[in-house]
C-alpha cells in the first residue's frame, strides 16, 4: 500500500514537481506520519511544508506563463524526478520502506512527466489552447496530493 501511495505522488511530482514535496511536508508537520527518527525528518519542521508551498504557488503561476520550458527538457525532467524521490521516500519512511519508496517515487515521477505531458497535449489540442488544459493538470496534482497524503 505504502509504495503504490509513494509511486502515486511521483506522478503528482511529475505533474507538478513542488506540489508533492508540499504535500508530503504538511503531513509530517501535522503528524499524520512519523518521520523523527528518519533522515526525512526535516520534512516534518516547522517551516518545511511553508517553504515547499510556496515553491509549489511559484510553479503554478509560472507553469502558465509561455516562456517556460517544457517539463521534459533535462533541467525540468531531472527535477521531477529528485522531487518525486524526495516524496516517495517521505512516504516510504513513514512505513519504513525508505529505499522502496524513494524508487517508487522516482519511477512516478517519470510516469507522471511523460504521461502528464501527452494528456495536457492532448488536452490543450482538444480545447484549441494551453490555459484550461494546465489548469486541469493543477487540479489533479494538487487533489491527488492531499488525497494520497492522507491516505498514508
Amino acid at each position: 500500500m505504502f509504495l503504490l501511495l509513494a509511486l502515486l505522488i511521483g506522478v503528482v511530482a511529475g505533474l507538478r514537481a513542488m506540489t508533492a514535496p508540499a504535500a508530503v511536508a504538511w503531513g509530517a508537520a501535522l503528524g499524520w506520519y512519523d518521520l523523527s527518527q528518519t533522515p526525512l525528518a526535516f520534512m516534518g519542521y516547522q517551516w518545511t511544508p511553508w517553504i515547499f508551498t510556496i515553491l509549489a504557488v511559484v510553479e503554478l503561476i509560472t507553469d502558465q506563463l509561455p516562456t517556460t520550458p517544457s517539463r521534459k527538457v533535462p533541467i525540468q525532467f531531472g527535477a521531477r524526478i529528485v522531487m518525486g524521490a524526495l516524496s516517495g521516500a517521505v512516504i516510504g519512511a513513514a512505513s519504513s520502506l525508505l529505499f522502496g519508496g524513494l524508487i517508487a517515487g522516482i519511477i512516478g515521477a517519470v510516469i507522471g512527466t511523460l504521461g502528464g505531458a501527452a494528456v495536457r497535449s492532448r488536452l490543450a489540442a482538444s480545447f484549441g489552447q494551453d490555459r484550461p488544459a494546465a489548469l486541469i493538470e493543477d487540479a489533479v496534482a494538487i487533489i491527488g496530493a492531499i488525497i494520497i497524503v492522507a491516505a498514508v
